[in-house]
Formats: C-alpha cells, structure tokens, sequence
C-alpha cells in the first residue's frame, strides 16, 4: 500500500513537468528560430550594418539596411521590432561631428551619409567606412577611367 502514494504522486509531477516542459521547448524553439533567420538576414550580399536616425530630433537605431532601387529598407535588431523604408532621393556623405565620434567610437572609421527623403525630413545613416559603397549604393557616381582608348 506504501508504493500507491509514491505512484501517484510520482505522476503528478511528470504531469506538471510536462505542462511546464513543454511550452519552455516551444519557447526555446521559437527563439532558436528568431536568431536564425535573424542571422540570414545579416548575411545578406548587400546587407549594411548601421545606425538609422530618420529625424534629427529622433534617437539612433540599431540594425541592417538594404538597398531595394532607391528605397533604403532597415530592420533594427530582432528585440528592437522596428523596421522602416525610406524612400531616397539622394544620399550624401560627410564626416562626424567630434559628439558623434564619441558616440560611435566602437566603428571602424565611422561616416555619416545624409539621405534626401522624398517625403519628409532627411534621414542619417551612419557606418563603418568599409561600407560606404554600400551605404551610397543607388546614388554612386560611375567611375570613368583616365587614359582608357575606348
């Protein structure tokens, strides 16, 4: 009659394991699934890595950008669930201020570009100087070649 007790009570807790358990898999699941597509993304051909300000009044985000033609579409990291497109008309480049140098001092020679949106204020980005191709994107001046005989 002792071991009756134990049975029983042995089930009720791999009962409360299991409903427990179980939505703690579905959780690490889902998790697991958030960090990885949000690692596909990331390693994209043309993805950039900055900080988007879209106002001058506004904070500085976090994240990925792309060039879709002349549309700049960002996603902010996985936890920040902000996105925006900004429709560009023409991106221009400067260096930072020394507050900004001191804000992005992490950044590898970090540059600012400026973009002309064509339906509000302007919209910065800022980079690491190793993606200012990527950055200027759309709006890149073709090279010519001096002294080419074509």
């Amino acid at each position: 009659m002792l071991w009756v007790p134990q049975m029983k009570g042995g089930i009720m807790i791999w009962a409360i394991l299991a409903l427990l358990g179980v939505p703690l898999w579905l959780c690490a699941i889902a998790i697991l699934v958030l960090v990885l597509r949000n690692r596909g993304l990331r390693k994209r051909a043309a993805d950039i890595p900055m900080w988007l300000r879209v106002d001058a009044k506004s904070r500085w985000h976090r994240g990925h950008g792309l060039w879709v033609h002349d549309v700049l579409a960002f996603r902010g990291s996985p936890a920040a669930w902000n996105e925006a497109l900004v429709w560009a008309t023409s991106v221009t480049i400067r260096e930072l201020t020394p507050e900004e140098t001191h804000k992005f001092r992490r950044l590898d020679g970090p540059v600012v570009g400026t973009l002309a949106v064509a339906d509000g204020p302007a919209a910065e980005v800022v980079t690491a100087r190793q993606h200012l191709p990527l950055l200027v994107g759309p709006y890149q001046r073709p090279t010519t070649n001096v002294g080419s005989t074509s």
